[in-house]
């Protein structure tokens, strides 16, 4: 029945806006889209809640009033059917044995389980310390050669050498990636150190107790074989080292530089009980078509989903997910309508909004692996996720800009804008790879992915450091925060632009022969 009244409330809302839309602005009608997507009501749009597909309807009615056209088969929604597991913390345990002495870990303090992979029901292995656990043929690197891991369990410092190129050095650690090399090395299981908390164990740990996704097709059971994955919260990570002639802080020192690691057998075992709670669900990705003359493709891709809601946390406990990621859904939405305003495009504009993407990709994965045009005939894909308009939008940081030719489209689009185009300033984080592009490129397909940039040491800097500090994956990124919804609409208006641009020039784009990712090109 709540489910109901707030359906209600949906068709009375967008009756609403239907009647005042012509007067409002760019600015405005993004807004109005955060304002519905980010609100309690939604209780953070967690993948296959009631919430999400409030959401999704949203974005599929938001559509339909532009003059889109469904794109899924037999509607605007793609069902993506998930298998979800839960821990049980209480029948669950972690434990290290050294010298026959067992030393019980507090879960979610010390350590906690992932379920990212189909978990063993009970472990006990050795535990030996594989540096970053990189398996990199092309810099003739490898952290497994010699090392006997042979029914082991490999604990891992997250990250990779400095100096790395950056598309090859964000590949290598995808997870997926990294565990296909400690398998088979004859590893059995993971143990994460993370070098760097982007954000606060206290927010990352709670999320142990949400159940995890993994959307179910073959090909997507990417971590299968992984009996046990554990990350250990670096401010107790030291006890891992104990008695071995290491220390975690010489490690992490070492790590600074572009030295490799050492690789040593920790003379521990753990030992582990997990309890997992097993179960299925389905969510939506949205999808609206925009026909052009040809029948290629331009993707917008931004998720919709979030990460929920919390009883662990104080207030009402809601992660709206303002910025991430109702901001790039308010923002595909608002170029789906300039972009059907402004008249027949050469070739089509796909806008495809993904479901659980805090769950891993999933959902931009089953997309680009099902995908409901042909595959080949999708040409490039822009993506947003987080494009943070917390702040004046002075220039803009265009990720994966110097991979493909739609870089070089994106660049001249900026230039008729007047923004500068700024590197991207914190690569250590991987950005390239961890959102919905990389499910594109992992098909071949060309993609970026857009962030509102900003210079060291300047205000901008500061505002965007802090916001990850305080607001990424908190409550606080609600409606409250400060936005800039004009520089959201310049931002939104750019983007349309480009994807126009790209649409209607002759030739596609295509991977640069020195990009890393032209492997991937089919």
């Amino acid at each position: 029945m709540r489910e109901i009244t707030l359906m209600v409330r949906v068709t009375v809302y967008l009756f609403c806006v239907a009647l005042t839309a012509p007067a409002q602005s760019t600015a405005e009608r993004w807004w109005q889209h955060v304002q519905f997507l980010a609100d309690d009501k939604l209780e953070g749009r967690n993948t296959g809640s009631p919430g999400h597909r409030l959401a999704a309807q949203y974005a599929a009615d938001q559509f339909q009033q532009i003059g889109l056209q469904p794109g899924a088969k037999g509607g605007w929604f793609q069902t993506v059917p998930f298998e979800t597991r839960q821990i049980d913390e209480s029948a669950s345990s972690l434990s290290l044995i050294a010298g026959g002495v067992e030393t019980k870990l507090t879960l979610g303090k010390e350590a906690y389980f992932g379920l990212r992979a189909n978990l063993a029901p009970a472990v006990r292995a050795p535990l030996v310390f594989a540096g970053y656990g990189l398996h990199v043929p092309e810099l003739d690197y490898d952290d497994l050669r010699g090392l006997d891991l042979k029914g082991k369990i490999a604990v891992i410092l997250s990250g990779a050498p400095r100096g790395w190129p950056g598309p090859l050095s964000a590949h290598v650690q995808a997870a997926d990636v990294r565990w296909a090399a400690l398998r088979k090395a004859g590893a059995i299981g993971v143990v994460t150190i993370p070098k760097v908390l982007t954000t606060p164990w206290v927010r990352s740990s709670a999320a142990r107790l949400q159940p995890q996704m993994s959307a179910r097709m073959n090909g997507l059971d990417e971590e299968r074989g992984q009996q046990i994955q554990v990350t250990f919260n670096p401010e107790h990570a030291a006890m891992l080292f104990t008695g071995t002639g290491h220390t975690l802080p010489d490690l992490l020192k070492l790590s600074e530089g572009q030295s490799p690691l050492p690789h040593f057998p920790l003379n521990k075992e753990l030992a582990a009980t997990a309890s997992v709670k097993k179960g299925q669900l389905d969510s939506q990705n949205i999808i609206g078509l925009l026909p052009g003359k040809r029948k290629e493709y331009v993707v917008v891709s931004a998720h919709i989903d979030h990460t929920g809601k919390m009883q662990t946390f104080a207030g009402d406990g809601i992660f709206n997910g303002a910025m991430d990621n109702a901001s790039g859904v308010a923002a595909a939405i608002e170029v789906a309508r300039l972009l059907k305003s402004a008249g027949p495009l050469e070739r089509g504009v796909l806008f495809v909004l993904v479901t659980g993407e805090e769950k891993g990709l999933q959902g931009s994965r089953y997309f680009a692996k099902l995908p409901t045009v042909p595959r080949k005939r999708i040409i490039a894909d822009c993506n947003m996720d987080m494009f943070m308009p917390i702040h004046e939008l002075k220039a803009l940081t265009l990720l994966g800009i110097d991979e493909s030719t739609l870089g070089d489209k994106a660049r001249e689009v900026a230039a008729q804008f007047n923004l500068p185009v700024i590197p991207d300033p914190i690569p250590e984080q991987r950005r390239f790879t961890r959102s919905d592009q990389y499910s594109f490129i992992r098909e071949g397909i060309p993609a970026l992915a857009f962030k509102f940039g900003y210079t060291k040491g300047s205000p901008e800097e500061q505002l965007q450091t802090e916001w990850l500090k305080t607001r990424y994956h908190a409550v606080s990124d609600d409606l409250g925060q400060p936005i800039n919804k004009e520089g959201a609409a310049r931002f939104t208006e750019y983007l349309a632009a480009l994807v126009k641009k790209t649409a209607n020039d002759k030739a596609k784009p295509a991977w640069k022969p020195d990009s890393f990712f032209r492997r991937f090109a089919r």
